[in-house]
């Protein structure tokens, strides 16, 4: 009798083990998959983000006449070899006047207001006629008198059932926060701002925001719809019995713990000083020579494997710790390169700064001690901010004003990936430019990316800017960059990979007894050193 109570027991006590297992697991597989949900329309809207910004800028960088033939085949062209965008053209005091698929309107097309204005003028139009068609959202995006039209049908495809997600923008004159794409706002359908997971009733909430573009998504689900549609597998859970529900839980315990995990790995890889720091050379077309080195950090886990500086970097950011990655770097490349730096006023060493560095109260007074304990100079130093790290641009001015004072280059790096007007560069007052890879990696290709780098090196000449081009990986890109008549200097695996310290160090001692060798097609250019590295 006892031991029927107690295999009742055990049995009971084995099914309401598993089935609560069982919620659990379903209730996390619901927030993995809404995660990997956001994460997808997220990446799918970067994307288009992009190239509708790159195609608006080549629109509007037209040398044509205005809605003549020949800019009507110009954006053509563009459409032709665009992947998300489907028409542009011209509007002029909110009328369509010409387009690629229009033509040259003999009556223009009023149109409404936008829906959006953006933080660099960007207005947003979901209605604007004649794209509509039903229910099928068209987004258009026009900044001063071009825009450019994309149908979202590749997000639309994106949605399983019971999933769904609402796109929002945020409105920059009312800073409200509203519906761009998805599903219609019901009462009660959060509008975060925010990256974050909510869980309110029996509804789940992932959002995921784009820092560049401004915009935000938020996938939810129901997750009594999600455990109905897997109801058979909460039903096979629950007859297991309670050892099997107890090593579940386990499981999910340690899949709970999994992103936390990868943080302290990250907190212990830096207090033990186990993160490497290589070096990728940059030289003067002119010359060939060496001028400088950009530090880069890199990070192996306690796993062994190699982790991306674009993930752990981030996650150091989000926790609130990257200044101890950014600190840990500056004192790798003075121990590294002390000496060298010492010696050598003409070479420099460029660290990469985060957005959070630039705000930190403590960013600038730790150089200061770090460059006075080696006895180097902060000219020495050079500092490069994304474009996206000087949002704050109040906070971005001051330190930037400050790094100079004390004798830093700053560069700006990615430079065409975000949207730095000539008026914003002038007022950042920053000494160098480094084109992103994505435009080097286009010169010869044909790509519509190429029309914007004579403008992109326009805009560095007339503001007296230094440029430093990543990415060259062929001699015809080497070459092109060495013959734009600007204090150019060359960043990619043409000239390195990045090393060790010490095997760069060697690489420099090999190169003072080498012979000078020159770019192909380079001009002979004046280094000049404030803009060299």
């Amino acid at each position: 009798m006892i031991t029927l109570a107690v295999t009742v027991i055990a049995g009971v006590s084995g099914l309401v083990g598993g089935y609560q297992v069982a919620i659990a697991i379903a209730g996390r597989v619901a927030e993995i998959r809404l995660e990997e949900y956001a994460n997808r329309i997220m990446a799918d809207g970067e994307a288009s983000s992009a190239e509708l910004r790159t195609v608006l800028a080549a629109v509007s960088a037209s040398r044509d006449a205005y809605c003549s033939n020949a800019e009507i085949g110009y954006f053509r062209a563009l459409i032709f070899e665009s992947e998300y965008v489907k028409d542009a053209g011209r509007m002029r005091d909110g009328k369509i006047e010409c387009s690629a698929g229009l033509g040259r309107l003999e009556r223009p097309r009023a149109q409404p207001e936008a829906d959006f204005v953006q933080q660099d003028g960007t207005e947003i139009y979901t209605s604007l006629s004649p794209y509509r068609n039903g229910d099928l959202t068209t987004i258009a995006l026009k900044l001063g008198e071009s825009y450019v039209v994309f149908t979202p049908l590749t997000r639309m495809h994106l949605e399983p059932a019971p999933m769904h997600f609402i796109e929002t923008a945020t409105d920059s004159p009312t800073q409200r926060q509203r519906r761009l794409l998805g599903e219609r706002v019901e009462a009660g359908v959060p509008l975060p701002s925010a990256d974050g997971t909510e869980r309110l009733g029996d509804d789940l909430y992932v959002t995921r925001c784009s820092i560049r573009y401004f915009n935000c998504v938020t996938a939810y689900a129901a997750i009594p719809e999600i455990i109905a549609a897997n109801r058979e597998k909460v039903a096979g859970c629950t007859g297991l019995c309670g050892l099997v529900g107890v090593c579940v839980g386990l499981l999910l315990s340690q899949l709970y713990r999994r992103n936390k995990s990868v943080e302290q790995q990250l907190r212990r890889a830096i207090r033990g000083d186990r993160l490497d720091v290589v070096y990728q050379p940059v030289v003067a077309p002119s010359t060939g020579r060496i001028v400088g080195a950009e530090a880069l950090a890199r990070w192996t886990d306690e796993g062994g494997t190699a982790v991306g500086p674009d993930v752990f970097v981030r996650l150091a950011e989000e926790r609130g710790f990257v200044g101890e990655i950014t600190t840990l770097v500056v004192r790798h490349v003075l121990a590294d390169f002390g000496e060298t730096l010492r010696g050598r006023p003409d070479f420099r060493v460029s660290i990469n700064v985060a957005a959070a560095d630039l705000a930190d109260p403590g960013f600038l007074p730790m150089l200061e001690r770090a460059l006075t304990a080696a006895g180097v100079a902060a000219r020495s130093l050079v500092i490069e901010i994304t474009e996206s790290s000087t949002a704050r641009r109040d906070v971005a001015i001051e330190t930037i004003r400050c790094l100079r004072l004390r004798g830093h280059s700053v560069h700006i790096d990615d430079f065409g990936t975000g949207y730095s007007s000539l008026a914003y560069l002038h007022e950042l007052s920053v000494d160098a430019i480094k084109i992103d890879r994505a435009f080097t990696q286009a010169i010869g290709t044909g790509a519509v990316t190429v029309a914007i780098l004579p403008q992109i090196l326009a805009m560095a000449g007339a503001l007296k800017l230094g440029v430093v081009a990543e990415g060259v990986e062929t001699q015809e890109q080497a070459a092109y960059f060495a013959a734009a008549g600007l204090p150019v200097a060359l960043q990619g695996w043409l000239f390195g990979r990045p090393v060790a310290a010490g095997v760069f160090r060697r690489l420099l001692g090999a190169e003072r007894k080498a012979a000078p060798v020159q770019v192909e097609g380079a001009a002979q250019l004046t280094a000049n050193p404030s803009h060299a590295a």
